[in-house]
């Protein structure tokens, strides 16, 4: 569906000059992109009920608005694809909403159907299977909607020159946790041996330049080797950036001498994201807890360090609506210190990061669970690099079995009475298809944006809870590059920036066993990735997300691709970057539901009322348990193990009592 400049003229449509310097040789407008493809969230997004001629036009918009996928396991299922979003873009404008006489029952009756293959059904079913909870053992039936298991704790993976590279489409980095607690405990029942990791070393007649191991840093841990980049809006043009500006205090740069001072007291070396505690937390709930949860982290910040709401906005925002959905002027102050039983957060001993993020934890679960559905044996090397063999998911003989592309549609009690119940209907598309199951109990581990329409017989009061779940959109462009030497000529491994596209980028070392060379060097190839939040501070957070989602899903990839290409040439063209000559590939990771964005009260209620996950998290309803990462207030995979060991302490119960 390209245009030719020729036809673009005529019908109207810009002719962007940047796209020969940026190998983008055709462009699609807007206009038509939208007119072709996006025609709302009517009969266009229907595809499991589309007539053959709208099909057709179905998989061409597909084309255009997901891009290439890269290679391997994860190729058809970077972020949500077109033809995921649009199956649930069904069930949220009500197409499944009266039962069908066409459903195929097929018979099974399952102790558990978890509804979500994350990283929380995963640990789910690993719980009710394995005996750890000290129960019996449970046989266990995941739906996942996606072509491949993982939720955001997947991969992209590339080949650059011959050289397999990998990186993570959304949940990428991981704390060492405390010795013998329950994250411990369990990346070694599954074998995710953390402690065996070692990362590339340096290997080139450069003098060698300091690299994370993650794509995360804490703006306090920043190398010296970390840049900021001033481009026209800091009315430099051409734009320049400065190396190692905490170290020098910011003095030079293009910036007032309040935000001089502001960044200075956002990013002092005891910071974490900017707003360490005046006073520690004595335990969850306390009353500084409360007080914190009490208020915006925006507010927090100006009334506590004395820095202005703009500094906030511009300089921390984009990294807080990384880890949670949106700015600081519209979540908890609170929303912070959740992420404090990480023991240390430094980049050397703290914070780690697999090959691929946590798809590597996603993996190790699987194979576990499913001995031969990653082949070769159970160590880091060959679970994370051994092709998955997708026929060995769903064989009846398995205890857990992992159905994919199965879209769950109805979740409702057999016979419409929830607490006497003997079992739980579940129905799913696949195929163009409808599917019928039965288990004695369900957990819901997919999202709260989608399981509020899927549960059929909802009580209106945890339907209510579910409505003050709010979620920002996320964008994650992994840029596989030849080679990074026009880092390494400004001086820099990565930098951040406050214009274009994304908030900036880095180079990383790999962990070596999943990595083709055990070096590094600024003539390797290397994938930068680029964040890209949609925020915009000061609407309400209702008004935020849908905003994001908007914007996110109403551009094509050529246009991202396009926005991409400029942002990285306006930055390194200088020291010698060509976008044609170095970019080997670009892989967009769309996530309209990312991140949970908890706005105060999240945590703790207010105004005497029950905190939203609480009333979801304190018992099941009837056969069916609640067990998503957002109820543990982020987009953490400690928050998704906790959650699914409680879900599942929950349902054992329910299991044998038919």
């Amino acid at each position: 569906m390209s245009i030719p400049d020729d036809k673009k003229k005529k019908e109207g449509c810009p002719v962007h000059a940047s796209d020969q310097t940026l190998g983008l040789h055709e462009n699609i407008c807007r206009r038509d992109f939208l007119n072709a493809v996006l025609v709302g969230s009517g009969s266009m997004l229907l595809a499991p009920l589309m007539p053959a001629g709208l099909a057709a036009q179905e998989a061409s918009g597909s084309a255009e608005w997901d891009g290439p996928g890269g290679v391997g396991d994860y190729r058809n299922a970077h972020g949500n694809p077109w033809s995921v979003m649009n199956s649930a873009h069904a069930i949220r404008d009500g197409v499944y909403d009266k039962a069908s006489a066409n459903v195929i029952d097929t018979g099974e009756i399952f102790d558990c159907v978890i509804v979500g293959g994350g990283i929380s059904g995963l640990a789910a079913a690993l719980f009710l299977s394995r005996d750890i909870l000290g129960g019996k053992k449970s046989n266990c039936l995941v739906l996942e909607n996606h072509p491949v298991f993982g939720g955001t704790a997947r991969r992209n993976e590339f080949d650059v020159d011959g050289q397999r590279l990998m990186a993570p489409q959304g949940a990428a980095q991981f704390p060492i946790p405390f010795p013998d607690g329950l994250i411990d405990r369990f990346y070694r029942e599954v074998g995710f041996n953390y402690w065996e990791f070692q990362y590339q070393t340096w290997k080139s007649p450069s003098p060698e330049m300091p690299l994370s191991q993650t794509v995360y840093v804490l703006e306090a841990a920043k190398p010296p080797t970390w840049g900021m980049y001033f481009g026209e809006k800091y009315g430099q043009k051409p734009g320049r950036w400065m190396v190692d500006p905490l170290g020098k205090k910011f003095q030079g740069a293009p910036i007032p001498e309040q935000t001089r001072s502001d960044l200075l007291k956002l990013w002092q070396k005891s910071a974490i994201t900017g707003a360490p505690p005046s006073q520690p937390l004595k335990y969850r709930g306390d009353e500084f807890s409360r007080r914190l949860d009490s208020m915006t982290l925006e507010d927090y910040m100006v009334s506590e360090k004395g820095v202005s709401r703009e500094s906030v906005r511009t300089y921390v925002s984009p990294s807080v609506a990384g880890g949670v959905g949106l700015g600081a002027d519209a979540v908890s102050a609170f929303s912070q210190y959740v992420w404090l039983p990480a023991k240390d957060f430094s980049t050397e001993t703290g914070l780690q990061q697999a090959a691929g993020g946590l798809s590597a934890l996603t993996r190790h679960i699987v194979k576990r669970l499913i001995p031969g559905a990653i082949s070769g044996g159970a160590g880091l090397h060959d679970v994370s690099r051994n092709p998955i063999q997708f026929a060995a998911l769903d064989l009846p003989a398995n205890p857990v079995r992992i159905r994919l592309g199965a879209t769950v549609v109805r979740v409702e009690h057999q016979g419409g009475v929830p607490y006497a119940a003997d079992f739980v209907e579940i129905e799913y598309a696949r195929d163009g298809k409808l599917y019928r199951v039965r288990a004695r109990a369900v957990i819901m581990a997919g999202g709260g944006w989608i399981t509020k329409h899927v549960v059929r017989d909802l009580p209106s009061e945890l339907r209510a809870a579910y409505d003050q779940f709010y979620y920002g959109a996320f964008l994650r462009a992994n840029v596989a590059v030849k080679n990074w030497r026009f880092l390494y000529r400004v001086g820099i491994s990565g930098g951040s920036w406050f214009e274009g596209f994304g908030t900036g980028t880095s180079v990383l070392k790999a962990v070596t066993y999943a990595a083709d060379s055990n070096t590094v060097g600024p003539d390797s190839p290397a994938i930068l990735t680029l964040d890209h939040p949609f925020i915009y501070p000061g609407l309400p957070i209702s008004t935020q997300v849908v905003k994001g989602r908007m914007e996110l899903l109403s551009n094509s990839f050529q246009s991202y691709e396009r926005q991409i290409g400029e942002t990285l040439n306006d930055r390194f063209s200088q020291s010698g970057f060509d976008p044609r000559r170095d970019i080997a590939a670009i892989v967009l990771n769309r996530w309209g539901h990312a991140l949970l964005a908890p706005q105060p009260g999240f945590f703790f209620g207010k105004d005497g009322k029950t905190a939203p996950r609480d009333l979801l998290r304190s018992k099941p309803f009837g056969r069916i348990a609640f067990a998503h990462t957002d109820l543990g207030g982020g987009g953490s995979h400690v928050f998704a193990i906790r959650e699914a060991q409680r879900a599942a302490e929950q349902v054992l119960g329910l299991v044998y009592t038919v």
